[in-house]
């Protein structure tokens, strides 16, 4: 079982689990209404903020989802928030997901290398088979930044989640496999050098 206590870092990120008290954090990088176009609750309202932290802390007890706060290490400052989740030890399959960053951190490098600590964990600590990613298949920007790491685009489903002002998602899949993942690293992010991992 992956533990809940899990840390990732690099030299320029830490991921640590998610607690509860972040929410002052969040609530300061959460207020650009803009960041949540495409998210599944509007984490600009404080109400909707305090579910989606108190549902990531249930689903991390459930062992459903292993929920982290993104930490920029130069500063200590908190940034955002990712997960894994649906977790198949069977299928040796994870996803990574509900993942954000306040504005100001978007395009700084703090999302590649968190990518990066999610996927080496995946490929080269567990040693699983897929990765997967999936997104808002209107949230043009998403794609793009996960074609640009090497992710493969697999497909659209339709009418897949529902969504804040009463509109239906169609979701589209990104995935990552093991034997992608050498070339990948090796190319897309060969500027990182330093991946750990705590338990």
């Amino acid at each position: 079982m992956i533990s809940p206590d899990l840390k990732l870092e690099t030299d320029k990120v830490l991921l640590r689990p998610l607690q509860h008290l972040d929410i002052a954090s969040f609530a300061t990088l959460t207020n650009d209404p803009s960041l949540w176009n495409y998210f599944t609750l509007l984490l600009d309202e404080p109400a909707q903020l305090q579910q989606w932290v108190a549902i990531a802390l249930k689903e991390r007890e459930e062992r459903k989802r292993i929920p982290f706060t993104i930490i920029e290490k130069s500063t200590g400052a908190i940034c955002g928030s990712t997960s894994f989740g649906n977790i198949s030890y069977p299928d040796k399959r994870i996803e990574i997901g509900w993942s954000w960053l306040g504005k100001q951190y978007q395009g700084t490098g703090i999302n590649f290398h968190a990518k990066f600590s999610l996927l080496s964990y995946s490929f080269d600590v567990l040693n699983w088979e897929r990765a997967e990613i999936k997104t808002d298949n209107l949230n043009e920007r998403s794609k793009q930044a996960l074609r640009k790491i090497g992710a493969t685009e697999e497909g659209v489903l339709r009418s897949h989640m529902q969504m804040p002002k009463n509109r239906r998602r169609d979701s589209v899949y990104f995935s990552f496999i093991k034997n992608e993942w050498p070339q990948i690293k090796s190319s897309v992010f060969r500027e990182i050098k330093t991946f750990k991992y705590h338990l």
